[in-house]
């Protein structure tokens, strides 16, 4: 009988180590989702296989997700028992989903290699849901050639200097100081965001009035385009392509149309900070990734997180295309202080812009809406349809549901 017994411990034993033992090997996957990002399958594929074979019994499975399709897919994934364990968004959709209670809280301390200033700029309701991939941020193109011809001395940096030269620079150039696109999705809203203004209740202030009331000054001496109202950034692009405006503001990627579509402008091109205003802080963009309450590899997908955007993979995805690195090693990088060609050049401004970029406009449930009824009241003013005053007045009463 203590045969039997010690017989059946053992075997007990057995089964239980190799119960044990099979659990280590078990092949668990971990799913990626990110956004447009098929151009750059060699990158992915290299970075997901460099990790796997630290992490052998972790299989990643990585699905590319169209940009249009990406908020839609995210929402119905994250509201399911079995989403994707890591997802690539926008910090004011991650803000939405925040909002819902869909995503895991992630602790700071693990995020002490990103650039505090981003970091700063993704905190929610003062807790951190996402980490940052890659950022993007506007400069300012200029035609060399027209700005010497119009006997401005300085380069403006704010946007009062660049309405107080707009005169000048028609008068000598016969061309447009710029085309502000005003009306374009939420460009005014960042605008006024650069003087101090983001709450729904400050746009019927004296300091929200000045800025309206500075565009329609420009409008009406026809100092700007009468397209202002209506065209998009792409349109202000071709305007500078064709010589007709000095200043153009967009992301580095645009000097490469610039020099294809336009080579002699290219020839005459340079680049300079992106306006601001009194507050002096830089609009970025960034993309970010977030991990859903109901994953259940919730250590696994942020630890692979943070290996996908550390400081030499993020450096490597930055070579390869215009984005900029979030990680502050990756930024301290002697790639992004090199001067030597206009695209170095301009890398290297949209990197220290990321420096400065506090108090950043926050995003709202509602701001397509709220971004269509500020340009509609752009439009007005600019139109003289109504007066600045009663304008704002009825921007912020129209406003009132969206607090």
């Amino acid at each position: 009988m203590k045969k039997i017994f010690a017989f059946l411990l053992i075997f007990t034993v057995l089964v239980i180590s190799a119960c044990s033992i099979h659990k280590e090997n078990e092949q668990k996957e971990l799913t990626i989702w990110t956004l447009q990002m098929n151009d750059f399958s060699d990158y992915m594929y290299k970075v997901i296989r460099s990790y796997e074979k630290t992490h052998p019994n972790l299989q990643i499975k990585w699905v590319d997700v169209p940009f249009s399709e990406g908020e839609k897919r995210t929402l119905a994934a994250v509201m399911t028992d079995n989403p994707p364990d890591l997802i690539n968004l926008n910090p004011d959709f991650s803000a939405l989903l925040a909002q819902k209670g869909t995503l895991e809280e992630i602790n700071p301390e693990s995020v002490s290699d990103f650039n505090p200033e981003i970091i700063n700029a993704l905190i929610y309701n003062g807790k951190l849901y996402s980490v940052p991939w890659y950022a993007t941020s506007a400069i300012t193109i200029y035609n060399k050639e027209l700005f010497t011809k119009s006997g401005v001395i300085r380069l403006p940096k704010t946007y009062k200097e660049l309405a107080a030269i707009a005169e000048k620079i028609k008068e000598n150039t016969g061309a447009y100081a710029y085309l502000p696109t005003i009306t374009e999705n939420d460009t005014m809203m960042k605008i006024l965001n650069k003087y101090g203004i983001s709450e729904l209740e400050d746009f019927n202030s004296p300091e929200s009035a000045k800025v309206f009331n500075m565009f329609k000054d420009l409008y009406k001496k026809e100092l700007i385009p009468p397209e202002t109202i209506t065209m998009t950034h792409r349109e202000a692009l071709e305007q500078y392509m064709a010589g007709k405006i000095v200043f153009y503001q967009g992301g580095a990627n645009f000097l490469n149309m610039i020099k294809e579509n336009a080579p002699s402008i290219y020839e005459q091109t340079d680049i300079t900070e992106q306006i601001k205003g009194p507050v002096g802080q830089n609009d970025i963009s960034v993309m970010n990734f977030v991990i859903p309450k109901k994953s259940k590899m919730k250590a696994e997908a942020l630890e692979f997180c943070l290996y996908l955007t550390n400081a030499q993979n993020q450096l490597e995805l930055a070579k390869m295309t215009n984005i900029i690195a979030t990680n502050s090693d990756a930024l301290n990088n002697e790639f992004y202080n090199d001067n030597s060609d206009l695209t170095a050049k301009a890398r290297s401004i949209s990197a220290k812009q990321l420096n400065k970029i506090y108090p950043q406009l926050k995003q709202r449930r509602s701001q397509k809406e709220i971004n269509t009824q500020v340009n509609s009241t752009v439009q007005s003013i600019l139109l003289d349809k109504v007066s600045t005053a009663d304008a704002l007045d009825s921007l912020v009463k129209s406003l009132k549901i969206f607090e």
